[in-house]
């Protein structure tokens, strides 16, 4: 546990490393004007810090920088909670007034938002169909031949299953069917929606319970998905924040992977983990990166992550203010449907 003079002088070289990318010597921490001590007491708390890991000399004679130590410590200690500034809260509210649409298209286009309040590499991911659960559930009469089973979900996508209407099959069976399942089929994921969801038929050949487990069956073999969706936006800001052309190679290469990205996410909402620095979240093709997350909630329930990608020396308050307010304002606008 650092004392006040050392978290505040650690505060101190983070920010105006964050901020110029450069070595901090102690002449630009002795500016600080909250510090009130003399320069020969900085360079002795920042050599300490150094040897107790927090800073690093990168060159002999050159100011320190920051250790992921430091981020981690500043993250979970000293920083303050960020809060956007008029003109982007402004954007974030603009944004959701007009988004519409396919729900693929509004969620790249968030990682498109969350790039412009931050210019890091944003990330949002969409779970499974298995995993969302159903808000509505209708079989709806396309002609004499078809019919089709259409399932909006909790996550904002929209499910169908086309499929062909054998010749008994009357309109008054078809509405029948549709009630059933409406009555039924909310509240269970697409996984649970089967023929365990509806009432058995009285005597065992029920044409209206019958078409509505057909219709399910239509729809769940359609539907299987392997993994959640994922939205990448805003790569282009990787190679504007690293020098190495070999890192950049690597961040990009891994970002391409996407169930390593999906995966990564999931490990640390699993974890209870908002802000993952450096190492700390085992990817070595990353280990130059800090990634911070927040989950998306729709009706109650978790449905999707948003998320940033970017130096570890990011600016943490305004990268959690942003992934904070996007993800809830878009569990706002997918619950409004």
């Amino acid at each position: 546990m650092l004392d006040e003079r050392k978290s505040k002088i650690l505060r101190a070289i983070v920010r105006e490393y964050i901020e110029t990318a450069q070595p901090v010597g102690s002449s630009h921490v002795a500016a600080d004007a909250t510090l009130q001590v003399s320069p020969a007491t900085i360079r002795n708390e920042m050599a300490v810090l150094e040897q107790e890991g927090y800073l690093r000399q990168p060159y002999t004679s050159a100011g320190r920088v920051p250790t992921d130590k430091a981020y981690r410590v500043y993250v979970d200690e000293i920083a303050q909670p960020g809060v956007l500034d008029d003109a982007r809260s402004q954007q974030v509210r603009d944004f959701f007034a007009t988004a519409h649409g396919a729900l693929e298209r509004m969620l790249q286009h968030t990682t498109g938002l969350l790039t412009q309040l931050t210019s890091y590499t944003a990330v949002v991911t969409a779970s499974t169909a298995e995993i969302a659960k159903v808000r509505s559930v209708q079989l709806v009469s396309l002609s004499e031949r078809e019919l089709m089973l259409v399932a909006v979900l909790s996550n904002g996508t929209v499910e169908n299953a086309t499929f062909e209407r054998e010749p008994d099959v009357s309109d008054v069976v078809v509405d029948g069917a549709s009630a059933l399942l409406a009555r039924h089929g909310a509240g269970s994921s697409l996984a649970d929606l089967g023929e365990a969801s509806l009432p058995p038929s009285p005597d065992g050949d029920d044409p209206v319970v019958r078409l509505a487990r057909r219709g399910l069956e239509e729809l769940r073999s359609r539907s299987q998905r392997p993994d959640d969706h994922l939205y990448i936006g805003g790569t282009a800001s990787v190679a504007s924040a690293f020098d190495a052309v070999d890192v950049v190679r690597n961040v990009l290469l891994t970002l391409e992977q996407e169930y390593v990205v999906v995966s990564l996410i999931r490990d640390m909402l699993d974890r209870g983990v908002s802000v993952a620095i450096g190492a700390e979240h085992g990817i070595e093709q990353l280990a130059v990166c800090s990634v911070v997350v927040a989950p998306y909630i729709v009706e109650g329930e978790a449905v999707g992550t948003v998320g940033l990608l970017g130096p570890t020396r990011m600016n943490y308050p305004q990268a959690l203010a942003a992934v904070d307010v996007v993800s809830q304002r878009l569990g706002e606008r997918l619950s409004e449907g």
